[in-house]
């Protein structure tokens, strides 16, 4: 059987921007510290259809420690994927559709922050195959962890 990928369509399900501390923010020097978390979720719409979710989120502090800006944005996707043995189906759901969504997701993050008054915040590039391996090592030592 051939292996096959393909973008159906991609979106965005959620988006969130938030700034405690406009409008005294505006009058500080804009030197953040930005803290970026990332959180992937996958789900089977039918047999080879599936929806993964891509969840950035932007935190910048002040050099005081206090939260001046979050910006959330669950950039979606959904797949048609099939004639992969199962363990490459979970590693191309877990790098593969981030890979695609990522640039979306850093799309409308810088959006959300010209939007609100801030200059844009350029994300770099994120290794999801190495997020993946590191996940996998993590699970494979709680496993042996548990087993002794």
């Amino acid at each position: 059987m051939a292996t096959q990928l393909n973008i159906e369509r991609v979106y965005v399900k959620d988006i969130s921007f938030e700034s405690p501390l406009v409008p005294m923010i505006f009058t500080e020097q804009w030197k953040p510290k930005v803290k970026l978390d990332l959180n992937t979720a996958t789900r089977s719409v039918s047999e080879d259809r599936f929806e993964v979710d891509l969840r950035v989120t932007v935190t910048t502090e002040t050099e005081s420690d206090v939260t001046s800006l979050i910006v959330e944005v669950t950039q979606s996707g959904l797949f048609t994927i099939s004639g992969f043995e199962p363990d490459q189906l979970k590693q191309l759901l877990a790098t593969m559709c981030p890979n695609i969504l990522f640039p979306y997701a850093r799309e409308q993050i810088d959006s959300l922050m010209v939007k609100g008054g801030f200059p844009p915040i350029h994300l770099a590039p994120v290794n999801f195959d190495a997020v993946y391996a590191q996940a996998l090592q993590a699970e494979a030592e709680k496993g042996g962890a548990e087993a002794h």
